[in-house]
């Protein structure tokens, strides 16, 4: 005696935790993108092992071409998210002063 399928289940969980995503992301301030970025590369890493394994473990091709989506696209995000954050520490960075030539020496 189901009153909500399962499939609309998934899905009401699904939409919240994109809302929730949404604000959370929004929310954050610029001092704590670098550590959100790294525990959002650990959390793909988690889904990438996730998704491997149900490609590996589906019989269905429908299933398995799901699976191999969602370890590319995972995949996707953990490298952009390494770029992201290589460049966001590269804007804190000590910029290199050039030594001064000397105008006045002559040999």
């Amino acid at each position: 005696m189901d009153l909500i399928s399962p499939t609309i289940t998934n899905l009401i969980i699904f939409v919240l935790a994109i809302y929730v995503g949404y604000h959370v992301v929004w929310t954050v301030t610029p001092a704590l993108h670098t550590p959100l970025m790294a525990v959002t590369n650990a959390v793909s890493a988690i889904v990438i092992v996730g998704a491997m394994l149900a490609a590996a473990l589906t019989v269905t091709p429908t299933g398995k071409v799901f699976g191999v989506l969602a370890v590319a696209l995972a995949a996707v995000n953990v490298f952009g998210g390494f770029l992201v954050t290589r460049r966001m520490l590269e804007m804190f960075r000590k910029k290199d002063k050039k030594p001064a030539a000397d105008k006045g020496a002559s040999a």
